[in-house]
């Protein structure tokens, strides 16, 4: 893919997440600069610029973590962080961190740790498998992840959290499918933001889950210049029901550093929000939410929710009714002279 001068001395410079890109996803480009998909992978200036509201954790997840690759923000989940590698890096990633080489696989010490941790937790009743993309380990790794901590808890329900069927479809192989429909319950959890990311070889590689009786939610993020657009929003929608996918939420963008230029003021968001839920139907519609900062949860942002605004920091009701806060990006930022 073709990169301007001003982009290729950011990489040479190193950013954060690091820049890499698959053939496949290169193919999806248009050629334009504002191209969504271009606009996910390629580096900008404005990464650079880091707001005061933003953190390289914006979720607390280091500070919720009870064992090395370990994440529990809530009683009855946890998360794995498997690896910090994936195959094409999302300029938007909150984990920007960890992402890359330097973070890698987890070992099996680590893995054993956490099956350890799960037998003495069993109010635990869903294990998350992120990173990272899990999908960038060996067959043969996966599985001894997945059967360590099957074993140690038959009864977990397991979600996988990966990028790969859009972003490197061969690699959803029919023995991957297989391997993965022995490990059920088990949900994949994808993340599509704009629909031109669903191409043929990529809703092939769902089938191929789906043939396997493993249910796909998809998670987008709502992107400044990529679907922050209510036509863009009800194709995505309708174009993941058809494939037999669920729209499962649709987040503001985390609070990571150097991300101000892809959030939408949160009245802005709401507002779309709001259109979507007018044009398509249940089945179709996300649940708009936000990770509050710090590891406060997930909010649904419908009025219920939304305390007040004092500047530009929103004040929000968490579901167990703790207050939280989040603040808007500056006016430079969303867009305005």
């Amino acid at each position: 893919m073709r990169l301007s001068v001003k982009e290729r001395k950011l990489i040479e410079q190193g950013v954060r997440p690091p820049f890499r890109v698959t053939r496949h996803w290169a193919a999806l480009l248009s050629g334009q600069a504002d191209d969504p998909l271009r606009l996910q992978v390629v580096p900008q200036a404005a990464e650079q610029t880091r707001e005061e509201a933003e953190s390289s954790d914006p979720l607390g997840e280091d500070s919720h973590s009870p064992l090395p690759r370990l994440v529990r923000r809530y009683t009855d989940r946890a998360l794995v962080v498997v690896t910090g590698e994936c195959a094409l890096y999302c300029r938007h990633c909150f984990r920007r961190r960890i992402s890359g080489k330097e973070f890698g696989p987890i070992s099996r010490e680590e893995i054993n740790r956490i099956a350890c941790w799960l037998q003495e937790h069993r109010e635990v009743k869903e294990l998350l498998l992120s990173g990272g993309d899990p999908l960038t380990l060996s067959d043969r790794q996966l599985k001894f992840l997945m059967d360590s901590f099957r074993q140690a808890r038959p009864d977990i329900v397991l979600r996988l959290a990966t990028r790969m069927p859009l972003v490197e479809p061969r690699r959803v192989s029919a023995a991957l499918a297989r391997m993965l429909g022995e490990q059920k319950p088990l949900w994949v959890v994808v993340q599509v933001n704009h629909p031109r990311e669903l191409s043929s070889l990529s809703l092939r590689a769902f089938s191929r889950l789906q043939r396997q009786g493993l249910p796909i939610l998809n998670q987008s993020v709502l992107l400044r210049g990529i679907n922050d657009n209510i036509d863009v929003l009800e194709e995505l929608s309708r174009a993941l029901v058809a494939a037999g996918i669920k729209p499962y939420y649709l987040f503001q963008g985390d609070l990571a550093s150097g991300t101000a230029h892809f959030r939408l003021p949160l009245e802005e968001a709401r507002s779309l929000a709001d259109q979507l839920r007018r044009r398509v139907s249940g089945l179709a519609m996300p649940n708009f939410s936000v990770d509050l900062p710090g590891g406060g949860g997930k909010v649904p942002l419908s009025r219920n929710y939304v305390l007040g605004k004092q500047g530009r920091v929103w004040h929000l009701k968490t579901p167990d009714g703790r207050e939280g806060f989040y603040a808007d990006p500056p006016e430079k930022s969303a867009g305005k002279e």
